[in-house]
């Protein structure tokens, strides 16, 4: 987690110097590979860590809707999450996760900021039981606010994200697991215009 916060002042010195890339656009797409990590909070089975890494694909499918700052355009994204690891107290889950769900909206540009709001969820599998003494099979409902960081070529995100964990009843006890993570990510979003 301390390595992350050391990460991201570095982007955005990185990305301040590059000429700014334009934001999603209706009908374009954005493609990013992204990792993350966290520490649960309370509402669940507390010292927990989690830390994931995967690869995005979104669609943004609309123009921009809403007056004043709510002004934005939606996405709809999906997320393939190869890399997932659930630090127990007792043991270490490796697993993998899907994310089919994902509801974006993209508020519109200021400069090369471009704020988002997201909620998103999917399936994780695990080699081990996550929490302990419950199942393999969960489900993640999250919610994240963050920035894109537009430049030239590329974007780097930065959010903060909110995940619970939980197998939706399919095993008893289901305590679940809340954490909040911070998410790093680089990017492009390609548009109609071939940018």
């Amino acid at each position: 987690m301390r390595g992350l916060l050391y990460i991201i002042p570095l982007l955005l010195i990185a990305s301040s110097s590059c000429f700014s890339q334009t934001g999603p656009e209706q009908d374009g797409h954005e493609i990013q590979l992204w990792a993350g990590g966290g520490h649960s909070v309370s509402g669940g089975r507390g010292d927990t860590g989690a830390l994931n890494a995967g690869l995005r694909y979104g669609w943004v499918i609309t123009g921009p809707h809403l007056p004043g700052f709510l002004r934005g355009r939606f996405e709809y994204a999906v997320d393939v999450v190869p890399l997932f690891f659930v630090l127990q107290p007792t043991n270490t889950a490796y697993g993998a996760g899907f994310d089919p769900l994902g509801l974006k909206w993209n508020f519109v540009s200021h400069g090369r900021f471009s704020p988002y709001l997201e909620l998103c969820g999917g399936t994780l599998f695990t080699n081990k039981n996550v929490p302990i003494y419950t199942n393999t099979v969960n489900f993640t409902d999250q919610a994240a606010l963050g920035v894109h960081v537009l430049s030239a070529s590329h974007n780097v995100s930065i959010e903060l994200r909110y995940m619970h964990i939980s197998n939706a009843g399919l095993a008893t006890p289901n305590p679940g697991i809340n954490t909040v993570q911070v998410r790093l990510g680089i990017g492009r979003f390609i548009n109609h215009s071939g940018r």
